[in-house]
């Protein structure tokens, strides 16, 4: 069975870090996407990465604090979040699809996990 678990959230203050982790279990994907939805708000792409290669993508607003990338032998995809803000405070979902293509919208995914909260506090 597919499956995607996702770790690693917590609350941080204002300019800490954190890093989330995501297991993938079940079966191979080739895409991997990190995504987020805060309060009230829709689900908002924050980074992906194929599994074979070096490409990665950022949302705009992570760009150059986040940083996503894979073990592949530990079948894990990780998301290193740098200088941390309040609005970061989200629950982060893992995601994955078994095509190459790239994609940031939430229905070009197939397998989600659960998500894991992430509060940073001013």
């Amino acid at each position: 069975q597919e499956q995607l678990v996702e770790s690693g959230g917590g609350l941080v203050q204002a300019g800490g870090s954190l890093r989330l982790s995501c297991l993938a279990s079940g079966r191979a994907f080739n895409l991997y996407a990190w995504f987020r939805q805060a309060p009230g708000k829709g689900r908002e792409f924050v980074a992906a990465i194929r599994w074979s290669g070096s490409n990665t993508w950022y949302g705009d607003s992570v760009k150059g604090r986040f940083t996503i990338s894979r073990e592949n032998a530990k079948n894990t995809v990780y998301l290193q979040m740098n200088n941390l803000k309040p609005e970061d405070t989200a629950v982060y979902f893992c995601a994955a699809r078994p095509s190459f293509t790239y994609t940031d919208t939430e229905d070009g995914y197939d397998y989600w996990g659960q998500g894991t909260q992430v509060t940073v506090s001013s």
